[in-house]
C-alpha cells in the first residue's frame, strides 16, 4: 500500500512556508487553530458571493500572521475585480469594512487589532488553486474533461511553469464506475524536497455527482 503526503506538508522548512504566522501558549493553540479556520471560511464565502464573475477575484491563499496586539490577514488574489485599487476609495473603504466586520465576527483574540490586506498574485495561472478553479468551472460549463485538462496544461505553460500534472477523479462523464484520469506536462518531482512543489486538492460538484481535482505545479529549479 502506498504511503501519501501532502507535497507542501513534506517540503515545510525548505521551499514551503506555513500559512499561519503565529505562537500560542498550549492550552490555547487549539482556539487559534479553530479561529484561523473560521477566518478562512469567512473570507472565501464573502467573496465567493461577491464575485463579479466565475473566473475572477480567485483566491491562492490567505495568510494570517499573530503578532502581540495585531492579527494581520494577508488575502492573495488572482484577477481581482471585486476589491481592486482602482475603484474610487469610498466605494473601496465599504467593502473592505464589510468584509472585516465579518471576520470580527468569529474572532476569539477580541484586544487584538485586525488589518487586512489584499494583494494580487503576479503570475495567476502558476497557481494551481487558480488553475483549479478554471478547471473546475470548465468541468460545471460540461466541457469535455480531456479538453478542460489540456487548456489548464496550455495555460500554466504559458505562465512559464516548468512542469504540472492534473488529475480529475471520480463519475467521469457520467459513468457508472468511478475513476481516475490524469495528464502530466513537463517535470513534477514530487520526491525531491529542494524542488517548489505547488499543490492544490479540491472538489466540483457536477450534474452527475462531485469530482475530486488535484494539481501539482513545479515553479521553478531546484535550489
Amino acid at each position: 500500500m502506498g504511503q501519501k503526503i501532502n507535497p507542501l506538508g513534506f517540503r515545510l522548512g525548505t521551499t514551503q512556508n506555513h500559512h499561519s504566522i503565529w505562537f500560542e501558549e498550549p492550552k490555547k493553540y487549539g482556539e487559534g487553530l479553530q479561529e484561523d479556520q473560521k477566518i478562512r471560511d469567512r473570507i472565501k464565502n464573502y467573496i465567493d458571493n461577491h464575485r463579479v464573475s466565475p473566473l475572477t477575484d480567485l483566491i491562492s491563499r490567505i495568510q494570517i500572521e499573530k503578532s502581540i496586539d495585531l492579527v494581520q490577514v494577508i488575502i492573495y488574489l488572482g484577477f481581482p475585480e471585486f476589491l481592486i485599487e482602482g475603484k474610487p476609495p469610498e466605494i473601496k473603504a465599504a467593502k473592505m469594512k464589510e468584509l472585516k466586520g465579518n471576520v470580527e465576527k468569529v474572532r476569539y483574540s477580541g484586544n487584538r487589532d485586525l488589518k487586512i490586506v489584499i494583494r494580487k498574485v503576479g503570475n495567476p495561472y502558476r497557481d494551481p488553486q487558480i488553475l483549479a478553479a478554471f478547471l473546475a468551472d470548465q468541468l460545471k460549463s460540461r466541457v469535455p474533461f480531456r479538453k478542460a485538462m489540456k487548456k489548464t496544461i496550455e495555460l500554466a505553460e504559458k505562465a512559464y511553469a516548468k512542469g504540472i500534472q492534473v488529475q480529475i477523479a471520480g463519475r467521469i462523464d457520467g459513468k457508472e464506475i468511478a475513476r481516475v484520469e490524469w495528464l502530466r506536462k513537463g517535470r513534477v518531482s514530487l520526491q525531491t524536497i529542494r524542488t517548489q512543489i505547488d499543490f492544490c486538492s479540491t472538489t466540483v460538484r457536477t450534474i452527475h455527482g462531485v469530482l475530486g481535482i488535484k494539481i501539482w505545479v513545479f515553479a521553478n529549479r531546484e535550489s
